[in-house]
């Protein structure tokens, strides 16, 4: 009876220990592989090899990982779609907000098929106001100076803004003149077309390279430079 008592006692303590383990477990993320190695490694003391240390080092290791991966598993992520801004120049300036003038707007360059001036000559790509030709988020244009006073700053759809800093014999009342760097440039993505440019802010007569400059670097608008410059 008494050997029967105690096998009694030991299954129990045995089922007691089995539970309180498969707990831990379910709570703290650690198996019974774990608690082996960790109380072998406590059994050993100071007499654990070299080797056996670093095996429990690597356990440890890994259930840190085990456990970093479950809190990101576990992290609410927002989509591409909630964070992305504006795609073009277009959707990002509220330029309907102006007074705006329709227009018939041409290319140019600053070579001689446009000034008669050659690359040699002293004043190829320097505009009227002093300025040399740009394109950019702010690119120079022409225009009539009685009509948009030099530094007249407008933002011409699918071409973005344009500075007007040249004028042209043959650029009279409503006619722009937008800059392009080649004759090729200027077949491709523009010609000739009429269009309602929307007047930002009418210029005083002077522009400069530090007012040009400082319009070209605004930060907000950066990402519009790195699309102009791949395409």
């Amino acid at each position: 009876m008494k050997i029967s008592k105690i096998m009694r006692r030991i299954s129990m303590t045995i089922l007691f220990l089995a539970a309180f383990l498969t707990t831990l477990s379910s709570i703290s993320n650690v198996t019974f592989a774990d608690v082996q190695v960790m109380l072998e490694s406590d059994s050993l003391g100071d007499s654990v090899s070299t080797i056996d240390y670093k095996q429990v080092e690597h356990r440890n290791v890994a259930l840190e990982e085990k456990s970093l991966k479950q809190l990101k598993e576990k992290k609410t992520y927002i989509s591409s779609e909630e964070i992305e801004g504006p795609k073009t120049l277009e959707e990002a300036v509220n330029y309907e907000q102006y007074p705006s003038a329709t227009v018939v707007a041409t290319g140019y360059t600053a070579g001689v098929e446009s000034t008669g001036k050659t690359p040699d000559h002293p004043q190829y790509g320097i505009t009227y106001s002093g300025v040399k030709v740009k394109r950019d988020i702010y690119s120079t244009i022409a225009a009539d100076l009685s009509v948009y006073p030099i530094g007249t700053i407008m933002f011409i759809p699918d071409y973005g803004f344009g500075v007007v800093a040249d004028k042209g014999g043959a650029i009279n009342g409503n006619k722009i003149d937008l800059y392009y760097e080649t004759v090729e440039d200027v077949y491709a993505e523009w010609g000739k077309k009429e269009v309602d440019v929307f007047i930002i802010e009418m210029g005083d007569g002077n522009l400069t390279e530090e007012t040009l400059l400082e319009l070209n670097e605004d930060e907000a608008l950066q990402v519009f430079r790195e699309q102009m410059n791949k395409s």
